[in-house]
């Protein structure tokens, strides 16, 4: 009997028997070394390169090109770009761009102009600023979001997405104007998702999508961007900048009382245009038949008086002509709005503020029995044994200063002697 003879071949490669089809996908799953085929060890390897290559630029700036290489962008839309973190800390201005000096800091809070805030933020779109949370560009401030909103902003210091806020005023989204802010910072982790935009203007009827100013990587863009950006989209919010005023810009503090010579008859600056702008947010439009302006007028003046009142200021308290105490109250929207016309001179309920002269050694009168009274209703009566009465004593003295120090006053704003933030917020 003839023995057969069996010989040892390799089948094709495109063999589709069951027992190659097998081979292959076993084959496909092992090392070379333990009999994988070379071609398909040097695919896992690409996918392995690609596939680390991709954590690699999710830690930097190169998130946004990883995250849109993989996702079925829609044509015609961009793909959703993640804003690079983490960012800068709160630091002065670069001296000279990236490799200067630090100026020195600068915490006053300067006043500008939408305008100016939409330009400046061109410059950066034009000039494309490369995104860099380490570097600084020439005119002093840091290549990340927050360092792209302080440069926009004209801040004296590089700020992020943790302290801007403070330099704004929180408003809704549907307020919003070109030069105002949209901002999330994340609590909870504040390298991961926050980020921050300044908003161009609404760029249809539904105000869906906006003109977003941004940095981000590769470079500082402006884009039509869903309101309100691509992803944690519900825990942006509005915000506008305090020091912004109309027409030209100025420099200076917005929050420093720039001096009564601003507003005296003749005077023409920003600071007016403020103050009347700060006026009819708190219930002056009556006074106003254009808006505010910079040039002092009578409605100015009538507006600056109206508010006064209301805090129930008298005599020169309430001449028309605005102090510290006024322009500190209009600043922080705190005081009391003005009425509107045909309901008096203070808001309802308030009890307009005597005068300094009822409270001192030896007065008696009803003036002094009402303040104690309302400090007893307010939990600071603890000094009075008897009473309070009509006369001026020294424990109306301690109740009073025990009150200033309860509002954070120290030294000669907490003497024990009301003046008129002391009663009007003894009586609010």
């Amino acid at each position: 009997m003839t023995v057969p003879v069996f010989e040892e071949y390799e089948p094709a490669a495109d063999c589709g028997c069951p027992g190659c089809a097998r081979r292959r996908r076993t084959a496909a799953a092992l090392p070379v070394r333990h009999g994988g085929h070379p071609a398909a060890h040097g695919a896992r390897r690409a996918l392995v390169l690609v596939t680390a290559a991709g954590v690699v630029l999710s830690c930097g700036a190169g998130q946004a090109a990883a995250t849109a290489a993989g996702r079925d962008t829609p044509a015609g839309r961009v793909a959703d770009p993640q804003p690079p973190t983490p960012q800068g800390t709160v630091g002065p201005l670069s001296g000279g761009g990236a490799s200067g000096p630090p100026s020195a800091p600068d915490t006053a809070q300067r006043t500008t102009t939408r305008t100016d805030i939409i330009n400046r933020a061109k410059k950066w779109v034009t000039a494309k600023v490369p995104y860099d949370m380490a570097a600084y560009w020439s005119d002093g401030y840091r290549q990340d979001c927050s360092g792209f909103v302080s440069m926009a902003w004209n801040l004296g210091s590089n700020e992020w997405t943790g302290s801007l806020a403070t330099f704004g005023t929180k408003i809704a989204r549907a307020d919003l104007e070109p030069g105002d802010i949209l901002l999330f910072h994340n609590l909870a982790d504040p390298a991961v998702g926050s980020h921050v935009t300044v908003f161009g203007g609404w760029t249809d009827h539904t105000h869906s999508h906006y003109l977003a100013y941004e940095q981000t990587s590769p470079h500082t863009r402006a884009a039509t961007t869903p309101m309100a950006y691509w992803s944690n989209s519900s825990k942006y919010v509005a915000y506008r900048y305090k020091g912004i005023v109309s027409g030209a810009s100025s420099s200076g503090s917005a929050t420093a009382f720039p001096g009564a010579a601003k507003f005296a008859p003749g005077a023409n600056n920003a600071h007016v245009t403020r103050l009347g702008q700060l006026l009819i947010a708190q219930g002056g439009k009556r006074f106003y038949k254009t808006g505010a302006g910079p040039r002092w007028s009578d409605a100015d003046k009538k507006a600056t008086q109206a508010f006064q009142l209301a805090q129930g200021w008298k005599g020169k308290d309430a001449d028309g002509v605005p102090g510290p105490g006024t322009w500190s109250l209009l600043l922080k929207g705190t005081g009391h709005k003005i009425p509107t016309a045909g309901t008096g001179g203070t808001t309802s309920g308030a009890v307009a503020y005597p005068g300094k002269s009822f409270f001192a050694p030896g007065q008696s009168n009803d003036h002094v029995q009402k303040l104690g009274a309302q400090l007893v209703k307010k939990g600071h009566g603890t000094h009075y044994v008897t009473g309070p009465g009509r006369r001026w004593t020294e424990a109306d003295r301690r109740n009073v200063e025990a009150f200033q120090r309860a509002q954070g006053w120290s030294g000669s704003a907490a003497d024990g002697y009301p003046g008129p933030e002391t009663w009007r917020r003894l009586f609010a």
